[in-house]
């Protein structure tokens, strides 16, 4: 007996251990470092590469920061020039028929596709890092660009303007690119959701093929719209009205199948991987000679006629800086710039993942950027990654970005010495090889399991692509942007809260939704707020949802306890952890709360918020105002607010 004086002792000493603990744990929470302001954050990330290069200690480092081939460049060795020159030389056999077939659907002559596939290959080949991208136009922002611009001038009436503009549109895409890269802007490029993107490239391949029926039926005069309505009536119109050529659409056809069976071949056995990737040069080449032999353009088939040969001219004398059309070239420039790149990123961080090697994603966007700057002072529009040319690229063996500029070579030979030798080449021909390259666009899988795995990102798919389909392009983009921000409008306004319970045995604090065996704390209400920010848009939801959750717990505890008031919630505590920032609204309705908990003499306590939080919460003394009550962990708050409000619970501990 005469040991119980020293038992109890050291239960005391062992109480008071505990209490100085939490103390001094809740000093640690409420004595954090205070944050930068938003602005030195966003200088922080804006500038820290800047800084980081001026720390460097030689410029030959910096030099090899920007252009990444100086680098690599001292270990490349005739092993792996082989490999990208078969490459690049695989790869221009590709390149040159498409790029002809997309320059036309941007509305413009031949020879600006080639331009394009020339001049921005070779500046990337310095700048960018990716060994398998294929850099040229593409079809998708050959369509955009086509849809935007010929809303505010016709190609046909005033191609000059038209010119123009594409290439004023085309230094401001740059110009932006450039900027996302240089102040790490890249997220921006994130707003177009994976599903979204799904969406508006499967409508813009139903679009390109809608307008290839132009070629493919030779049809003289077309719509200038491009919703699939439109373009079926104008086809509809030309073949009731018999304005159409059955030769053009017979060969067009027939090198259609040509190119299809020469793909299926390449699947099947990957040894032919460079069938697939000769087959439209080859189907140029032959159809030209058919058509020459035979006069075919005598009888009804049209041919591209004459392509200007030569190397880029300058086009710096034609950007428009000034005039009516500014402002609308540089809208036409951002969501270019955004499509751009999402293609490019997507095309070249998959490959690489296949290759496993990173990407730095502001380079990249720098190196695009720039390319197409250059690119618009040298004749070309909007280049970018292409997916079929990549793949192309990926198969022939491509080492290093030397593929592109082997391929950037040969379409400058044939700028300069075989341009006259494509007079001949019928229309028909170029629709087919574009035809050809779409069935890669639409991803019917990876729609379906969009679908599968989450309907509302299913509904920004078929949104972009319902909105390219039968609107246009800019109200494709906008429907997808606006489903997206819906979305996460709709998260925002209606965070997850949850109220928490210990999982038997433990000190864990679980969702009793997600785990139904998990205890409730007598006395104690634990909700969490799954939210990164409690502003304006939520704080009134949260606070509703927190006040009824006590009423319906002290309604259930009273019709269980009768009078007994042990039972009823003496204290909330808020769990905070997921709480990135709060704003004055947060704040008021975290005041409104403890008013309402107060007055029904109920304590509110915070558990481990976020040093922004904390530093505001500070600021406005709502710490005071409950009475420091700030914990590190839940199981922290559980086991010390009891002793103080509810006397000691037995069965809390694990």
């Amino acid at each position: 007996m005469g040991s119980l004086p020293n038992v109890s002792c050291d239960v005391d000493q062992q109480q008071d251990i505990e209490h100085t603990s939490h103390v001094e744990r809740t000093r640690w929470v409420l004595d954090a470092p205070e944050p930068p302001s938003r602005w030195c954050e966003l200088m922080d990330k804006s500038s820290s590469s800047f800084r980081a290069k001026l720390q460097l200690r030689s410029v030959v480092v910096f030099l090899e920061g920007l252009f990444p081939i100086l680098s690599w460049g001292r270990n490349y060795k005739f092993e792996k020039f082989k490999h990208d020159f078969l490459a690049g030389l695989t790869l221009s056999s590709l390149s040159i028929p498409q790029s002809i077939g997309y320059a036309r659907l941007a509305n413009l002559d031949p020879q600006y596709g080639l331009y394009t596939s020339a001049v921005p290959p070779l500046i990337y080949g310095l700048m960018g890092s990716s060994s398998e991208i294929a850099i040229g136009p593409v079809a998708v922002v050959s369509l955009l660009l086509s849809s935007m611009i010929q809303k505010v001038v016709d190609p046909v009436a005033d191609p000059i303007t038209y010119r123009k503009i594409v290439f004023t549109t085309t230094f401001f895409a740059g110009t932006f690119q450039a900027m996302f890269g240089l102040f790490r802007l890249g997220f921006l490029v994130d707003f177009l959701s994976h599903a979204a993107i799904v969406g508006f490239t499967g409508g813009a391949a139903i679009l390109i093929c809608m307008q290839q029926l132009k070629g493919l039926l030779g049809i003289s005069h077309f719509t200038t719209k491009t919703d699939v309505i439109s373009v079926l009536k104008a086809v509809w119109r030309s073949i009731n009205h018999e304005q159409w050529s059955s030769l053009n659409f017979f060969l067009g056809c027939s090198f259609l199948i040509f190119i299809m069976i020469t793909r299926f071949l390449g699947r099947r056995n990957r040894k032919l991987f460079w069938l697939p990737a000769i087959a439209p040069l080859v189907s140029v080449i032959l159809s030209t000679l058919i058509v020459f032999l035979t006069r075919a353009d005598k009888n009804g088939v049209l041919i591209v006629k004459h392509i200007k040969g030569g190397l880029n001219p300058s086009s710096a004398q034609q950007l428009m800086f000034k005039g009516p059309h500014v402002g609308e070239a540089a809208k036409f420039g951002f969501i270019s710039a955004i499509i751009a790149l999402v293609e490019a990123m997507a095309v070249s961080r998959s490959f690489a993942t296949i290759r496993g090697y990173h990407l730095d994603g502001n380079k990249e966007m720098l190196a695009i950027g720039i390319m197409n700057i250059v690119g618009s002072l040298s004749s070309c529009y909007v280049a970018t990654g292409s997916f079929s040319r990549t793949a192309v690229n990926f198969m022939a063996g491509s080492q290093t970005v030397v593929s592109n500029m082997i391929m950037a070579v040969m379409v400058l030979i044939s700028l300069e010495l075989f341009t006259r030798l494509l007079y001949f080449t019928p229309i028909s021909i170029l629709a087919s090889v574009i035809l050809s390259a779409l069935p890669g666009l639409i991803d019917i899988h990876g729609a379906y399991h969009i679908w599968k795995v989450d309907k509302l990102d299913f509904l920004a798919c078929i949104g972009a692509f319902f909105g390219v389909v039968f609107a246009s392009v800019e109200i494709g983009l906008l429907a997808a942007v606006i489903i997206s921000f819906g979305r996460i409008l709709l998260y925002t306004i209606r965070p997850r809260t949850e109220v928490l319970g210990r999982l038997p045995t433990t000190n864990i604090f679980c969702s009793i939704s997600q785990y139904p065996s998990v205890v409730k704390t007598p006395g104690i209400l634990i909700a969490c707020i799954h939210a990164s920010l409690l502003c304006f848009a939520n704080a009134n939801y949260v606070r509703e949802r927190i006040v009824k959750w006590v009423m319906e717990e002290e309604d259930q505890q009273g019709k269980k306890t009768k009078t007994n008031e042990k039972g009823r919630i003496q204290v909330v505590i808020l769990d905070l952890s997921n709480l990135m920032n709060i704003d004055t609204s947060g704040i008021h309705a975290l005041e409104e709360l403890h008013k309402k908990l107060v007055s029904h003499s109920i304590e509110l306590a915070i558990v481990n918020p976020w040093s922004q939080v904390i530093q505001k919460l500070k600021l406005v003394q709502f710490v005071e105002k409950i009475e420091e009550r700030v914990f590190l962990t839940v199981d922290e708050a559980v086991q010390a607010l009891p002793l103080k409000y509810q006397g000691p619970i037995d069965d809390l501990s694990p």
